[in-house]
């Protein structure tokens, strides 16, 4: 079963579910602000892909942070960070039965599903 993480009202989200539903693949929902988030599968994902895959630094979160932090930022300071504010978290997290990834590319979406 493929698992896709996220916020329901962003954009990219509803592009990824949009294109699972139109292609008929199964997937579960979680919602990052409703179901919340594990700290053990976060840091699974980022020992997986590396912290710089997972934190988004184009995301209003990432700008809102303080230059101390955004400077200092390591993947000890990712964890911390991700799991006060999620939202920060590059979207949609898809895990699959044998790898995860990160982000909406139809292209990839096809290739690997």
């Amino acid at each position: 079963m493929i698992i896709m993480y996220g916020i329901k009202n962003c954009d990219t989200i509803k592009k990824a579910r949009s294109y699972l539903e139109k292609n008929n693949i199964p997937y579960e929902f979680k919602d990052f602000r409703e179901d919340g988030l594990n700290p053990v599968q976060l840091r699974a994902w980022m020992k997986e892909l590396g912290w710089e895959k997972i934190i988004n630094k184009r995301s209003t979160t990432w700008r809102n942070l303080p230059d101390e932090t955004k400077e200092n930022m390591n993947e000890t300071l990712a964890l911390v960070v991700a799991e006060d504010q999620p939202t920060i978290i590059k979207r949609p997290v898809l895990e699959l039965p044998d790898q995860v990834m990160v982000g909406f590319s139809e292209k990839t979406y096809a290739t690997l599903l």
